[in-house]
């Protein structure tokens, strides 16, 4: 589906945050403590009503988009309907979510989502501390209200990764673990995509290259504190352009069940 490049933006943006939020919904009733499992699921709280923000957004940006954008309506079942933002998280197919592929990686044991937490935190720290300075008004509102909760989750995060890595004989090799596992997805998030590059120029999006250095010396910073180190791998990249590993269709096919055999229900 065709959409705006500050459409596809904002969509970037909502998808990152609706699918880790999903999957660290997933952890809900089942997390090592009862204290931190509430503080997970709060962050998936958190993160569900940032992609909720930025999908509303979305969908307005799309609505207007003249003649064309009538055209995308179609994803509302019948012309005309304009698109909601309901209908951008349950009626799109895999190859319309631009999220990294990181946040659709699979939660496996307690490290491996806390890591997850951990690059991706970081990153939309940096990434929300920048967006309050955006020319589009609606995208630097969600900045400013949203990178405090980020704040909070790279906090929580980076105190997990430290009591892990510099834990137990088993915490440790299940970080290191994580690390070989997960630190092929990072690079993606900091490398732009095409519709990235052109908004940055406009000063709409955020341009990656000012948080990189601040992503990388936080994130070398935590790892050194619970002695552990980020190993040297090539990136895996895709998301950002429609293309998934596997694990979102398993994310997807869970999320969307409900609206999809029984589109327009309504608790």
């Amino acid at each position: 589906m065709s959409y705006s490049a500050r459409a596809l933006y904002t969509l970037h943006l909502a998808d990152n945050a609706l699918i880790l939020g999903h999957r660290n919904s997933e952890w809900t009733g089942h997390g090592p403590i009862l204290e931190q499992d509430i503080a997970l699921s709060n962050i998936a709280l958190d993160l569900i009503g940032q992609a909720r923000n930025l999908y509303q957004h979305a969908a307005t940006l799309i609505n207007g988009e003249g003649p064309a954008g009538s055209q995308r309506r179609r994803l509302a079942g019948e012309p005309g309907t304009p698109v909601t933002e309901d209908l951008l998280a349950y009626h799109r197919d895999g190859w319309d979510f631009r999220n990294c592929l990181l946040v659709e990686q699979a939660n496996g044991d307690w490290a491996r989502t806390i890591l997850r937490q951990f690059f991706f935190s970081t990153y939309q720290f940096f990434l929300y501390d920048q967006l309050q300075h955006s020319h589009d008004t609606q995208l630097s509102a969600i900045g400013e209200k949203s990178v405090k909760e980020a704040a909070y989750h790279l906090r929580w995060s980076s105190e997990w990764v430290i009591r892990l890595g510099d834990g137990t004989a088993e915490s440790h090799h299940r970080m290191t673990k994580a690390l070989d596992d997960l630190g092929k997805f990072t690079e993606e998030m900091l490398v732009p995509a095409e519709y990235e590059q052109q908004l940055a120029t406009e000063q709409i999006a955020v341009d990656l290259a000012l948080i990189r250095p601040k992503w990388e010396e936080r994130i070398f910073e935590v790892l050194a504190e619970g002695q552990l180190s980020l190993p040297t791998v090539v990136g895996q990249k895709g998301g950002k352009e429609g293309r998934h590993t596997e694990q979102l269709g398993y994310v997807l096919a869970e999320m969307q069940f409900l609206q999809r055999a029984y589109p327009g229900c309504e608790w």
